[in-house]
């Protein structure tokens, strides 16, 4: 049985580890495919460590298969899930397997179905994103007037996504939901399963994260990497940059926002309430921003074909799996650096080099064309 999962491990913390487990308990002779994001994360966020050392913990505690999402897909839930879903279809998962705040999966079925046949949500989702509520508000009000349930939580929203995706493309892949046992937004430690956010928290402020991740995770979190690292370099982006709407995710609003504040805010998060508005998430906006500092231009987010499946690591079950399917895959499975499809990661690698965190700045450049897929023996 393939099983599918979606996650971006920001840190890989307890419950991801308790997501792995429920999953082998679930199916006794799983291949566990991971998509996974590289220094990019859908909320906006840069990744505390690079995607190889992300697989080698995967791999660690039960993963068999790593690929990664492209970059152009780590945008709002729909084309996050498009790009994700996509790959694993690819793959030939059977199920995928996602946490979910309401572990509801006919619910989430039932009203990814209203998304995709009913003909006045999609007009009633217009009216509330016109009158400017952001996405995740108005897809809520919008199934209210419907007299549909209320979906807000991120899980939920992201999973109802997944099956949308599924649905809509006639994918052969089974939805099941884990029940989430920690609020994903939550910032406050509640217990030795904790989200990630708050785990990023206390990294943030010098404190000991030691008790809420495990072992193979703290060994590579001695160092990591924050948004707020780049701060400066964004700053004289902004400043030096006539035309900001280049970018994906700006437009002329934001723009004329960010212009306006750039001067009074010395991170991103004071940046952030600066020109916050509620048409605009609070995701949204990192999105852009990073889009700014990466030089993420919107030209490159028009073609939104998977054009090929970047493999970053596997152990014998998932190498297994990869040698049955790989003539059937009908787009490029790289498994190594290929300036066609990845010439972009290594400027995106090239600038998170500029950290003064990281001593060996060569050697953290070149791993992006260098390194080979992590095998676990």
């Amino acid at each position: 049985m393939n099983i599918g999962i979606i996650c971006e491990y920001n840190p890989f913390h307890y419950g991801h580890l308790y997501h792995l487990n429920k999953i082998k308990s679930m199916y006794k002779d799983a291949n566990i495919i991971l998509v996974i994001t590289g220094w990019i994360n859908q909320r906006g966020d840069l990744s505390l460590i690079d995607k190889f050392d992300k697989t080698k913990i995967a791999l660690e505690y039960g993963v068999n298969l790593v690929v990664e999402l492209p970059y152009k897909f780590i945008q709002s839930a729909d084309y996050f899930a498009k790009g994700s879903i996509e790959i694993l279809n690819k793959l030939k998962c059977d199920v995928i397997v996602f946490g979910s705040e309401s572990n509801d999966i006919k619910k989430l079925t039932e009203l990814a179905k209203v998304q995709i046949e009913n003909k006045n949500y999609e007009n009633t989702l217009k009216k509330y994103t016109k009158e400017g509520f952001n996405y995740p508000k108005a897809l809520s009000l919008a199934l209210k007037d419907l007299n549909f349930d209320i979906i807000d939580s991120p899980n939920d929203i992201l999973g109802l996504c997944y099956i949308k995706e599924i649905l809509k493309n006639n994918y052969n892949i089974t939805p099941i939901t884990i029940k989430r046992n920690s609020n994903y937004n939550s910032k406050i430690i509640e217990g030795k399963i904790t989200s990630a956010s708050s785990i990023r928290e206390l990294l943030k402020h010098g404190k000991s994260i030691r008790k809420y991740v495990p072992k193979k995770t703290y060994e590579y979190l001695k160092n990591p990497i924050f948004i707020d690292d780049y701060f400066n370099y964004l700053k004289y982006k902004i400043i030096s940059t006539n035309d900001l709407t280049i970018y994906q995710g700006i437009d002329l609003n934001i723009q004329n926002r960010i212009k306006k504040n750039i001067i009074y805010a010395d991170n991103f998060e004071e940046l952030l309430k600066l020109i916050k508005t509620k048409r605009y998430t609070y995701n949204r906006l990192k999105r852009s921003l990073l889009n700014i500092l990466l030089s993420l231009n919107k030209d490159e987010f028009n073609n939104l074909d998977l054009e090929y499946i970047r493999v970053l690591g596997f152990d014998k079950i998932g190498l297994s799996h990869l040698n049955k399917i790989k003539k059937d895959i009908d787009i490029p499975l790289l498994t190594n650096y290929n300036k066609k499809y990845l010439s972009k990661d290594l400027n995106i690698n090239t600038i998170i080099s500029l950290n003064n965190k990281i001593k060996n700045k060569n050697d953290f450049i070149e791993k992006e064309y260098k390194q080979k897929p992590i095998i676990k023996r």
